[in-house]
Parts: structure tokens; C-alpha cells; sequence
């Protein structure tokens, strides 16, 4: 597929109602309002194409940005192209697409752990992101490591910018069901901290608490375990 071809693919899915939705959630730019339903569809239809991602992210357009992370190669992602896309991050939710590509790449580890210090507010939520992916997915940090993260965001997560809360209080609660050591250090820590104020703009999300996370994190995966 072409880039004039996805384009118009694009155009033709998109809504008025999905870019109003896409607005409340901070998209900016230009949108024709896909679906990730639809925005799924196409991905089958392209599977993996670095060169039409690349060109994808190029317009500009919230929606092929969006495609460009489900069918850009990660393996053969270049750290320089990495850190290009890093630059044009504009709203909360395309960085959780491009995080979820980056951890796909064999850069996660040193991305995350330059993005998490970032004074860009996206930077750092995309570097707590992949904090939060590694603490879940990653079993050669040790505890020792997890705790030092754990550190961070308590000294932390109050004076962090808006999104960069959001992701911290994610990572906090990934560290939390990694074991029963981090489940007690990471809920002391969250009662530590208290309450995570974030703004989510005009929608009904809400930034979870914490430890009742972890705890019906935790009892769900018993209770699958058990069945």
C-alpha cells in the first residue's frame, strides 16, 4: 500500500464524532477520526512496512501517525528515528502509541531511562510508560533497581507535569504486582504519596488509586490461577 493509498483509506473511516472524541483527549493537529477498529483493519491490510510508516508519521495527520506505530518495523527502528518521532509528540495519547512501539524496539531501556528525567511533559510520560512496561514485562531488573524507581516517584510525582503523574502512578503499580517484596514497598510508597492529582481534560478518565490497583491486580491474577 502506498501512502496516497492509506491516506485515502484513512479519510474514508474517519468521523466527526471520533475527532470530537480525539479533541477531548488532547489530540491536536489535524485528524480525520479513525477508529482503532479501523485503524486495526488497515494494519492487517499493511502488516509491516518501516518505509510506509516513516512516511505515515511525515504528514503530520494524528490518525496516520497513529498507523505509522502499528506497522512501522521495530526491529529495524533506527534510534535516530526513534528520537525524531520523540520531537513531534504533541498529546497524551500519541505518545501511548509510540510507546507502545518504542518498547517493541531494542532501544526501550535507554529510551526509558533518558525519558524519564525529560522536562518535555511528553517525553517523560513516554519514558515512565516504558518504565511501567518494563517493570511488568522485564525480569532482569532486580528489586534493588525496581525500589530506587519506586524512590523516584514518591520524591517525584507531585512536582512532575500533568502526564508524567499519570505515568508515574502507572509504573508505581506495575513495580507493585511485579512480587510480594514490591508489592509492600511500592504500597507503602503510594500510601506515602497520597491522592495523584491529574487533569484529564473533558473525559471521564480517572487516575486509578494505587494500592486498590495493585490489590485487584493481584486478586484477579489468583483467581485465573485458581480456575
Amino acid at each position: 500500500m502506498t501512502k496516497t493509498q492509506a491516506m485515502r483509506s484513512l479519510k474514508a473511516v474517519g468521523t466527526a464524532q471520533n475527532r470530537k472524541i480525539y479533541r477531548r483527549h488532547g489530540g491536536q493537529g489535524e485528524y480525520y477520526g479513525v477508529s482503532w477498529a479501523e485503524l486495526g483493519k488497515l494494519k492487517k491490510k499493511i502488516k509491516v512496512d518501516h518505509n510506509l510508516a516513516l512516511e505515515l508519521w511525515a504528514t503530520g495527520n494524528g490518525d496516520a501517525r497513529a498507523l505509522a506505530t502499528l506497522v512501522a518495523d521495530a526491529d529495524a527502528m533506527k534510534r535516530t528515528e526513534i528520537d525524531s518521532w520523540a520531537k513531534d509528540l504533541d498529546s497524551y495519547g500519541m505518545v501511548d502509541c509510540f510507546a507502545a512501539l518504542v518498547c517493541r524496539t531494542r532501544f526501550v531501556k535507554p529510551c526509558m531511562k533518558k525519558w524519564r528525567s525529560s522536562k518535555s511533559e511528553w517525553m517523560g510520560q513516554a519514558g515512565w510508560w516504558l518504565a511501567s512496561y518494563l517493570a511488568k514485562d522485564d525480569d532482569t531488573y532486580t528489586n534493588e533497581e525496581m525500589i530506587a524507581w519506586l524512590e523516584d516517584i514518591e520524591a517525584n510525582i507531585h512536582t512532575a507535569k500533568n502526564r508524567v503523574r499519570h505515568s508515574m502512578n502507572g509504573a508505581l503499580i506495575s513495580i507493585g504486582v511485579r512480587n510480594a517484596t514490591l508489592k509492600r514497598k511500592a504500597i507503602a510508597a503510594a500510601k506515602r504519596i497520597g491522592k495523584v492529582d491529574v487533569d484529564h481534560g473533558e473525559t471521564g478518565c480517572k487516575t486509578p488509586d494505587a494500592v486498590a490497583y495493585i490489590e485487584k491486580t493481584l486478586a484477579h491474577r489468583k483467581a485465573r490461577k485458581n480456575a
